[in-house]
């Protein structure tokens, strides 16, 4: 998601969860060619698996990117179809791309053809007055002829003549069950779901029907839910440890101080982590009151979590 998941994000999420693939914000080719690379594409090794999103129309760069991206050691190249925003409107990228299935097939081509890492794609059902049957299959032949590994379906329309991107996220009617019918259409091709779905119960109850589940902001805004998506992957170990997790981002915020960035970067992703829990306003307001402040390092987080203990919020979390 486009300023939100971050490295440092990222980071943060892998402390809960060793399983679930993690993707980058969405990059455009162009930015990828021309741009600062370590600033737009370098990640930690401890970030693994991750996917690299990217967005473009263009065959030539998107292979070219993807070169740039297998060299920096990403697992996953994902091409973006669904980004309603009006800066891919003007790119001629995103969700305007569900009108052109066959360029879209050309793009994933030549993103195959360039690496060996899987090359999968992120849609919608439709766009503005498209029929979502006749839509997202012209899209998911194209794709599956050119080589793509996957397909991750937002089970939307996203309505590009007058809905902000907030609008649709949230208003067009999600059709969970146009993915079913394009899973059961297409047997043997990974298809993934994604939008709306704001815990595990939820996913796993899609699970029935499709290969994945895709969560968004439910896992951004309430981090803790992703403590047990490993258990419901087939591990059987215990949910990851809260608090370890919180801890286990006090030295990678001091790095990041003292490469002259703010610990604010950091901590913003940290917010709702105990969220729900007892002391959850007090955390809230630790790193987002005293981590702004000029000056702040990690120790904010170390006082934040100081704090949250005496709630008695980390044995809850246990």
């Amino acid at each position: 998601m486009m300023e939100w998941t971050d490295r440092h994000c990222r980071f943060f999420h892998r402390g809960l969860t060793r399983r679930a693939l993690l993707y980058t914000e969405m990059v455009t080719a162009e930015a990828v060619i021309r741009g600062d690379r370590e600033r737009l594409l370098g990640f930690s090794d401890a970030e693994h698996p991750v996917a690299l999103q990217l967005g473009g129309s263009e065959p030539l760069r998107l292979r070219e990117a993807v070169q740039i991206g297998a060299d920096f050691g990403y697992d996953e190249i994902n091409l973006n179809v669904g980004c309603p925003s009006d800066r891919v409107q003007s790119g001629a990228f995103g969700a305007c791309l569900m009108r052109e299935p066959e360029l879209v097939g050309d793009c994933v081509a030549a993103m195959t053809d360039a690496v060996a890492l899987p090359v999968t794609v992120k849609c919608r059902i439709g766009v503005d007055e498209q029929d979502p049957e006749e839509a997202l299959d012209r899209l998911a032949d194209a794709v599956v002829a050119a080589g793509a590994d996957a397909i991750w379906v937002h089970a939307r329309k996203a309505w590009l003549k007058g809905l902000s991107p907030k609008e649709n996220r949230e208003v067009p009617p999600l059709d969970y069950d146009r993915v079913y019918r394009l899973k059961a259409r297409l047997p043997h091709v990974f298809v993934g779901i994604n939008g709306g779905i704001a815990d595990l119960d939820a996913a796993r109850a899609h699970l029935a029907h499709v290969d994945g589940v895709m969560l968004g902001r439910a896992a951004y805004q309430h981090p803790a839910l992703l403590a047990d998506v490993d258990r419901l992957l087939g591990d059987p170990a215990t949910g990851a440890d809260l608090a370890a997790a919180a801890e286990r981002m006090i030295p990678y915020a001091e790095r990041h101080c003292a490469a002259g960035g703010k610990v604010s970067a950091v901590t913003r992703h940290m917010i709702g982590l105990f969220h729900g829990r007892p002391g959850a306003r007090q955390w809230r307001r630790i790193l987002t009151v005293e981590g702004t402040r000029p000056g702040a390092n990690a120790e904010v987080i170390a006082r934040a979590l100081a704090a949250i203990q005496q709630s008695g919020a980390l044995d809850e979390a246990a």
